[in-house]
């Protein structure tokens, strides 16, 4: 199938020769991974979501981020880049994840992530539920240690248990913080919104190690605030970034499952993600894309535009081979 190559690398198929609704459904288009030899990032679908509290569905998120993602272009006009021709970008398919052991789904997330990582040097993961942030971090933190966590999201997701489980979407940047995977210097939650359990919750997330950035505070600080409180909080340090999709209003996402009202758009969303390109992004996960409750690929397309974003940032500068 016909390419769009540069550097060397395998890119996009060519849509003036291929049209963007035919083909093989990969992240907007790109090689599969077994068709390219090195690899410098790659996209990971994770289709998981036995940690949900409420509406389940995010299964079938990576199919549906996929299938939105067929407009994605291969020249990047806000941040200057060729987020696929400066970096060699492979989709890497689905991992086989347990659907009735959590415990099992965990650790098999975190051996496919830490293989992937031996091949790949960064790796870009869509959901799934948030569960899979935990064994993310503990794959990413075998390679560079603890690491910054800028975590956008509607909720904390630093409860301790639900119903007694210690692993849930609610949970797992408290066990990230417990199990020593997080610099608890450089995190910081950003959109986070809607009733809590209690007053606790707040205190508790600060001793965990994160500042938060309330939705409200954007009506205040702006954009531009915010991108400058996430730049003084990570500063040099190795950074993940994590996404719900729920930090955008239900107006922009509604395919989740636990919406809340009073979220930011996905034009400001996309603008703080553009803004990571300064920082050391090291690996990156969006997820929580319930196509069950999405109308119109409305919520596929602001992910599949928010992992084209984070890809982006995390393009070389000069377009050479990364080192």
């Amino acid at each position: 199938m016909p390419r769009i190559t540069s550097h060397g690398r395998q890119g996009q198929v060519d849509a003036t020769v291929v049209p963007r609704y035919s083909g093989a459904a990969t992240f907007a288009r790109l090689p599969r991974i077994d068709e390219v030899s090195d690899v410098d990032l790659a996209v990971m679908g994770v289709p998981f979501d036995s940690g949900v509290s409420y509406r389940p569905g995010a299964r079938f998120g990576p199919t549906h981020i996929r299938e939105s993602s067929r407009l994605l272009r291969p020249y990047n006009p806000a941040l200057d880049v060729e987020p696929f021709g400066s970096q060699q970008v492979a989709d890497a398919g689905d991992l086989a994840v347990n659907p009735f052991d959590l415990g099992v789904a965990v650790d098999q997330i975190h051996d496919g992530a830490r293989s992937l990582l031996e091949r790949a040097r960064r790796l870009v993961s869509i959901g799934g539920d948030h569960t899979i942030a935990l064994p993310l971090l503990r794959a990413v933190h075998a390679v560079h240690g603890p690491v910054a966590v800028v975590h956008f999201d509607a909720h904390l997701d630093t409860w301790d248990t639900y119903f007694g489980a210690d692993y849930t979407h609610g949970t797992p940047f408290r066990r990230a913080s417990e199990e020593g995977l997080i610099d608890q210097s450089g995190c910081l939650h950003v959109g986070t919104r809607g009733p809590l359990y209690t007053s606790r919750d707040l205190l508790e997330d600060t001793e965990l190690g994160f500042q938060v950035v309330h939705a409200r505070d954007i009506d205040g600080i702006a954009i531009t605030g915010v991108i400058e409180r996430i730049q003084e909080r990570v500063e040099q340090r190795p950074l993940y970034v994590s996404i719900d999709i729920d930090v955008l209003d239900p107006a922009f996402a509604p395919g989740t499952g636990t919406p809340e009202a009073g979220g930011l758009s996905s034009r400001e969303l996309l603008a703080v993600v553009r803004s990571l390109a300064s920082l050391d992004v090291v690996g990156a996960d969006v997820v929580e894309v319930a196509p069950v409750y999405d109308h119109a690929e409305i919520t596929g397309i602001a992910a599949s535009h928010v992992v084209y974003e984070l890809i982006s940032a995390m393009s070389p500068d000069d377009g050479q081979q990364p080192t």
